[in-house]
């Protein structure tokens, strides 16, 4: 025998179950967003063919910040070699980096700074940014600054 409270609770759950499933039919009925980049609006000529790239360079030891290379310094650098070269804008972050040698039994651990700068994609500024991975590894004697680039949907 039903109850009336249990035939009230039925009519809920049935009601629920409706509404959920309208709701998910709307849903997803609707179209997926388009993953195309499409820029900025007001100045598409100004933002298409722009990449971001991330230069990562080590500092020194994160346990001993008084080995490598000072902020001083690294402003100094950021200063003459890089914002002389890419003078509308980047910005940086401090960032920990580690890494291990094959033969190493424990990972080296570097104080870091990651480079973002965002910029038209032309074989004038890749030249620019080689010379700026160029001058740090000749500063610092360092092998290396990885340089990450990809394309960007620039808006301002």
């Amino acid at each position: 025998m039903i109850t009336p409270k249990l035939k009230q609770f039925l009519s809920i759950a049935l009601l629920l179950a409706l509404l959920i499933g309208v709701s998910y039919r709307s849903f997803s009925s609707q179209s997926a967003p388009s993953p195309t980049l499409h820029g900025d609006t007001a100045h598409p000529a100004k933002t298409q063919g722009w990449v971001d790239t991330h230069l990562y360079f080590g500092l020194g030891p994160a346990d001993a910040p008084e080995r490598g290379v000072s902020e001083a310094a690294w402003r100094d650098f950021l200063d003459k070699e890089v914002t002389s070269r890419f003078p509308a804008g980047l910005s940086v972050v401090d960032v920990y980096g580690q890494w291990q040698g094959k033969e190493e039994k424990v990972p080296e651990r570097i104080r870091s700074k990651m480079l973002i700068i965002d910029y038209l994609g032309t074989a004038d500024n890749d030249r620019r940014i080689e010379a700026i991975r160029a001058a740090w590894k000749q500063k610092t004697g360092d092998q290396s600054v990885m340089k990450v680039t990809q394309p960007a949907d620039v808006s301002f």
